[in-house]
């Protein structure tokens, strides 16, 4: 479905590099916004969007979010299909301190806010398992926003922690995702997570581009060393999970040291980003190490379940932390699908009984012929004239 086929309007906020954008597109959802207050983010999004006949009309908004008016979208209430996000994941991540609703980092209320002033048809939001496991430490938090949701006249579709790869994403990657839509478009939702995909290994995922990387290198040794390294990856099955790192800790990296062990075992050296093959500087640093080739962006963003056409703004280390942080583009387009089937079979509904209230004969306000009997003066009124 292209977009200007596309009939079900989005916004979303805290888009970051495009991940839950891009897949919801795929979907067929038609992007109104994309509000964002990074700035390589933004220019990212301004790298892709602006100026594609597929995106037109969607705007790139540079905001903080807490201070951002609704107005400004220029909606009426009730008029968006499906307002999306993915709050930002420090207060729930295993890797911080977890202080939910008490880190000024957590947005959730901002979402509600938006909920409440626009009325979409449909919410869905992403975040980290954290915020669902283990059950007990957010589960008030949770509680309050399921309640205000529900007071909003939302149902909620299904909470639950869906795995990246079981959605064809070369990557273990459980996010936890909660759809909510208005009561009549919920009774329509399938109640149960997305029909999952075929496996797809990293070895299967960037095969073409290793091989390419080797070859362009010009050493005479490529193809040994290129078939030694996938001879490793295929030992293994998926990526471990890909981090996008702080921007108050150093360069760009592959994640902690059981993270980069895991890495090691498929072959892949995690104690850095490589340059691109156009940029290569040191084939002996990212690819002809003793630890294996290190992952270039790109194949990160292959990793991650982008399309090869998405491009990432900013140098290396900036463009790295936009993709891991990302949702995969494959989960968002998943969950995307099966709002737009309830969407639709809501509004067939609807209009179908928009349609019989329209064309149903009203009864008579008094019985035929009570004014005259039995109504033989109306027939024969009727008669002389």
């Amino acid at each position: 479905m292209t977009r200007t086929e596309s009939k079900f309007t989005s916004v979303e906020i805290c888009a970051g590099a495009g991940g839950q954008a891009v897949g919801l597109h795929k979907a067929g959802f038609q992007h109104l916004a994309l509000i964002e207050i990074d700035g390589y983010a933004c220019a990212t999004l301004e790298l892709n969007v602006t100026g594609n006949p597929e995106w037109d009309g969607c705007k790139v908004l540079k905001r903080d979010l807490t201070e951002f008016k609704v107005d400004e979208l220029g909606l009426k209430k009730g008029d968006l299909d499906l307002l999306a996000g993915g709050v930002p994941c420090p207060p729930f991540s295993a890797a911080g301190k977890q202080l939910g609703e008490n880190d000024e980092r957590d947005l959730f209320p901002e979402m509600l806010r938006m909920v409440e002033a626009l009325r979409p048809k449909a919410v869905m939001i992403e975040n980290v398992r954290g915020l669902l496991e283990p059950p007990e430490k957010f589960g008030r938090y949770r509680d309050e926003i399921e309640h205000r949701l529900s007071e909003a006249g939302y149902v909620k579709c299904y909470w639950k922690i869906l795995e990246a790869c079981d959605y064809g994403v070369p990557q273990l990657r459980p996010r936890a995702i909660l759809v909510a839509m208005r009561k009549e478009y919920a009774e329509h939702f399938e109640w149960t997570e997305p029909e999952t995909r075929p496996l797809l290994t990293m070895a299967e995922a960037l095969a073409p581009s290793m091989r390419k990387r080797y070859k362009d290198s010009g050493d005479p040794r490529w193809e040994s060393f290129y078939k030694s390294w996938l001879k490793e990856a295929r030992k293994g099955t998926v990526a471990p999970t890909l981090v996008g790192g702080s921007k108050k800790h150093g360069g760009a990296d592959l994640g902690p040291t059981r993270a980069k062990e895991a890495w090691r075992k498929l072959g892949v050296c995690g104690m850095g980003v490589a340059n691109e093959p156009e940029d290569l500087k040191d084939p002996g640093r990212d690819l002809f190490g003793e630890r294996g080739p290190k992952l270039t962006v790109t194949q990160a963003a292959i990793i991650q379940g982008f399309p090869a056409n998405w491009k990432f703004a900013g140098r290396k280390t900036a463009a790295y932390r936009q993709v891991g942080n990302a949702f995969p583009p494959p989960v968002a387009q998943a969950v995307g699908e099966q709002i737009i089937a309830a969407l639709e079979k809501g509004a067939k509904a609807l209009a179908a009984a928009q349609s019989d209230t329209l064309f149903e004969i009203p009864a008579p306000s008094a019985p035929l012929g009570s004014e005259l009997g039995d109504g033989s003066g109306d027939r024969e009124r009727a008669a002389v004239s």
